[in-house]
């Protein structure tokens, strides 16, 4: 389970296994979300972003977060993902400790 960031008490990782399109999972205690990173050649067009089935959702305040954090790096987590599924590179976890902008 590659882990990319831990922001604000959420864990934003990778399962190892995982598949196209391109997306993170949000952890919080026992909680989850999902966000798709969507892509028309090459660019990043679109964020979706979901509850992920037989585990509790995120809360509100949490999800907030996990949205305005792979909205903020998409463009860096599609190149993570490319990096680990495609390129077979470790990728590095970041801790963010101020709240982003």
């Amino acid at each position: 389970m590659p882990k990319l960031y831990e922001y604000l008490g959420l864990l934003v990782m990778f399962y190892a296994n995982e598949h196209e399109p391109v997306h993170v999972h949000g952890k919080a205690q026992g909680r989850e979300a999902r966000a798709e990173i969507i892509l028309v050649d090459g660019q990043v067009t679109e964020v979706r972003f979901s509850d992920v089935g037989g585990r509790p959702p995120l809360k509100p305040t949490e999800r907030r977060n996990f949205e305005a954090l792979v909205r903020a790096r998409a463009e860096e987590i599609v190149t993570k993902w490319i990096d680990f599924f495609v390129l077979h590179k470790s990728v590095r976890p970041e801790h963010i400790s101020g709240r982003l902008k």
